[in-house]
């Protein structure tokens, strides 16, 4: 069997129903996967599938190929993708694989994978391609049984979560998997909860599960403005990302939210290192220490976050995407649902939880921008703008992942994506001339190095 090289991402697995990613080719990626469980000396999987039309399909297929090398497989059902690794932890295989296409069109799905307590990633996802084209595969006589996580995977929450007060929120999946059990979770911790959109629907009818596109996130600013509700909490299609709307529609991004919940690990742990993604604010590096923290800018990706989580003993990360991964009183994986009850839970101590969140440090900033291109070109050019470019008035420029300039009064970042041909671009400043200013600087930079693409500033 061919199966396609491009559907091996960065991050994850991730192809086109039908087209690049067939029920056949999930099963061969799983009898791969449970080879590499094998040799890593591991005996059962956890698998679970989100809430796309296309999942239980793979989900079956994947079980297949994991039983033929001989693994258990321990079948979650419908559960969002913080639930696969909760139950890797909970129940003690160290492995689980999600069947979710994340935050991709409807047409999408894919696999996210822990192995031997590792989240794959890079040159591990490309072993198992390897691994298929070159027959490396144990053969045996797995088995299946099913197991219902949810009661305990809230139970745990519950069980450390203390609100000093209830709230009432309003809750907006999108109609992805988090709409299953975000209702549950946040009335057991003692929530009045607002529904929107939370009946699980593949198509997606309403809006795209993905909170860091503002677009997505104005029916939700709606019900805040004019609905009783004190705080608006939105998630992405497989439930692992958050996004937050205070009462008067202001949108909270991610790396603001991680100052809040940095200033409150730090007074359980203090010293600990906190780490965030190039795409984050300026702002957190001082806010951290101020605080007795240790900042740590690092690279984006889910995967390369926990696998710096692991070498460093950091406590908390976080990244502008709305991943946000707890050590401390959890397990270290990005949780959307979790990182939800750990701001209620501070914001439950103030009366105006909304004032809170406003009040965080912010800067004249442009939410993620993408430059598209065709497949490949992304990287080529950043290496290129690395290699050659200048960047008058810079004070730093960061390459750990594609280029990071720091001015005296803001940044300017490029980076390839590592999940789809194009470029990604975030700017901040402390004003909008001096946004105006970085901006001009790379867009200059760009197109005398691509002068075909279309720019989105």
């Amino acid at each position: 069997m061919t199966i396609p090289k491009e559907i091996f991402k960065a991050y994850d697995i991730r192809g086109i129903i039908d087209k690049t990613l067939t029920p056949e080719i999930v099963e061969a990626i799983g009898h791969a996967i449970g080879s590499e469980a094998t040799a890593r000396r591991q005996t059962q999987i956890c698998i679970g599938y989100d809430g796309r039309l296309s999942g239980p399909d793979l989900a079956a297929a994947l079980s297949r190929g994991i039983r033929k090398s001989g693994i258990h497989v321990i079948n979650l059902g419908m559960v969002a993708t913080p639930m696969v690794y909760f139950a890797a932890c909970h129940l003690g295989t160290n492995c689980g694989v999600m069947v979710t296409g994340s935050h991709n069109p409807p047409d999408y799905n894919g696999l996210k994978m822990v192995l031997a307590g590792e989240t794959l990633s890079g040159a591990t996802i490309q072993g198992l391609r390897l691994r298929i084209e070159q027959n490396q595969l144990f053969t045996g006589q797995g088995t299946e049984s099913q197991y219902d996580i949810a009661p305990e995977y809230i139970a745990k929450i519950a069980d450390h979560i203390q609100l000093a007060r209830p709230l009432k929120i309003a809750v907006d999946c999108g109609n992805g998997v988090a709409g299953a059990y975000a209702r549950k979770l946040y009335e057991t911790l003692g929530c009045e909860v607002e529904e929107l959109f939370c009946e699980v629907n593949g198509h997606f009818p309403n809006h795209h599960p993905d909170p860091s596109v503002p677009e997505n996130l104005s029916d939700l600013v709606t019900v805040l403005k004019t609905g009783s509700a004190e705080i608006g909490l939105a998630f992405d299609g497989d439930g692992d990302r958050l996004g937050v709307v205070t009462k008067d529609g202001s949108i909270i991004y991610p790396d603001r939210q991680l100052m809040l919940f940095a200033e409150d690990v730090l007074k359980r742990e203090p010293g600990a290192t906190i780490i965030f993604d190039v795409k984050s604010t300026r702002n957190l590096t001082p806010w951290i220490a101020a605080r007795g923290g240790k900042p740590l800018l690092w690279k984006t990706g889910h995967s390369l976050v926990k696998a710096k989580m692991k070498e460093t003993g950091a406590a908390l990360a976080g990244e502008m995407s709305g991943h946000t991964f707890f050590k401390e009183r959890w397990y270290g994986f990005d949780d959307g649902l979790y990182s939800g009850a750990r701001l209620l839970e501070i914001l439950s101590r103030f009366d105006n939880p909304s004032a809170v969140l406003n009040s965080l440090p912010d800067s004249v900033s442009t939410p993620e921008q993408h430059i598209q291109m065709q497949e490949g070109e992304p990287h080529t050019l950043i290496a290129h703008l690395q290699a050659t470019a200048k960047f008058e008035g810079a004070t730093e420029v960061i390459t750990i992942d594609g280029l990071r300039v720091e001015y005296a009064d803001g940044f300017g970042l490029m980076r390839p994506s590592n999940t789809t041909p194009v470029v990604v671009l975030r700017f901040e400043a402390d004003s909008e001339v001096a946004l105006q200013r970085i901006q001009a600087q790379f867009k200059a930079l760009i197109l005398a190095a691509a002068p075909q693409v279309n720019l989105p500033f």
